[in-house]
């Protein structure tokens, strides 16, 4: 019975029932925790530029006054290395004992400006406005005389405007405690880069990728030399300006030409604004005095600019860097809009700054693809 039973054949098993296939398509990805991913680290990489891009923009709004004052130290610095370099030609001295010598100068001359000639200056100033005042209504009242339907506080409001549009920050930087304040911190931050220019350049460069700091060894050299240069046309033309014009108006019996000549030579830091404000003194000032006298100070004022403009800009300046007239006016109306007196103070080394970066940087580019420049 048991062969029997064994000789029986088995029932064959059913074939289990299989699962069902799952019909989700959901695809499980990196998270944005999963950092060793390559596209996570791409977009990373990517919202991390758009931030600081943000980050950028903000801190420059905000702290555009300190901004300001450090390239205001970095191109008085650029003025005393200049002075320093030049001394060197006639006085073989450590450069330390040169650039102490340009520095005690340079306060020296500070110090007789506001000593010496203060006394007369302050008295001249209070004249001036008042003359200033009288000859805009004076002239508000001829050209409403004329027929132009246009009073003499319409020209009085309009010179206001002109004066109180020149930035949002104008009234930080316009007081004499301000100027006083920032001029200081300027002069001792320029000191201190000046004494030791190589310390500070290696420390920017350490920050920078190995590969890089040769070309910014480079481009901060070229910047350095075009600043010493700009500079030092800048301080001629205003020597000249501000001399000639004081010599030029006290022969022709001008009223305040030694106020009118140190005013001429500080705005002549400011190319073409600068020119503009000074000449519109000299010539109120002058017709105050008389038809003849005024057309004397308006022939001063164009012999003096035609001396700086097409003997000492082209002589000194224009051969450092070739800037456009049309580019640092538009330079000076941005930076003066957007950041005072400061910034239009400092539009022109500005913006030949970036234009010496930028043409380090299109020649770097020439050299990599090998094609050679225009």
């Amino acid at each position: 019975m048991n062969d029997a039973a064994a000789a029986k054949p088995r029932k064959a098993r059913a074939p289990r029932k299989q699962a069902e296939p799952v019909t989700d398509t959901f695809r499980e990805e990196v998270g944005p925790t999963e950092f060793y991913d390559p596209l996570v680290r791409s977009e990373l990489k990517k919202a991390a530029v758009w931030i600081g891009m943000a980050s950028f923009v903000v801190a420059l709004i905000w702290l555009a006054q300190p901004i300001l004052l450090i390239i205001g130290g970095l191109v008085l610095a650029a003025m005393f290395d200049g002075g320093a370099r030049l001394l060197g030609r006639v006085l073989p001295i450590p450069r330390g004992f040169r650039l102490t010598i340009v520095v005690l100068a340079v306060f020296g001359f500070i110090y007789w400006t506001f000593v010496f000639t203060g006394s007369e200056l302050a008295a001249q100033a209070a004249s001036l406005q008042a003359i200033i005042e009288a000859q805009v209504e004076t002239l508000g009242n001829q050209v409403a005389a004329s027929g132009f339907n246009i009073s003499a506080d319409d020209v009085k409001g309009f010179g206001t405007q002109i004066l109180n549009s020149v930035g949002r920050v104008t009234a930080a930087v316009s007081s004499v405690v301000g100027t006083v304040t920032n001029m200081a911190m300027m002069l001792v931050l320029a000191i201190f880069i000046a004494a030791e220019p190589r310390m500070y350049e290696r420390g920017v460069a350490w920050m920078l990728p190995l590969a890089e700091r040769t070309h910014f060894y480079g481009t901060a050299e070229k910047i350095g030399h075009v600043l010493r240069r700009l500079m030092a046309g800048r301080l001629l033309g205003m020597a000249v300006e501000g001399f000639g014009t004081w010599i030029l108006l006290s022969l022709g019996g001008v009223p305040m030409a030694a106020l009118l000549g140190v005013l001429t030579g500080l705005l002549a830091f400011l190319p073409n604004i600068g020119a503009i404000v000074s000449g519109a003194l000299i010539i109120l000032v002058g017709f105050s005095a008389g038809v003849d006298v005024g057309l004397y100070a308006v022939f001063v004022y164009f012999v003096v600019q035609m001396v700086d403009g097409y003997l000492i800009v082209p002589m000194v300046a224009k051969r450092a860097v070739d800037l456009a007239p049309a580019l640092v006016l538009g330079a000076q109306i941005l930076f003066g809009a957007l950041f005072g007196i400061l910034g239009l103070a400092l539009a022109d080394p500005i913006i030949a700054m970036i234009k010496v970066a930028l043409e380090r940087q299109s020649e770097r580019n020439e050299a990599r693809s090998g094609r050679p420049g225009p």
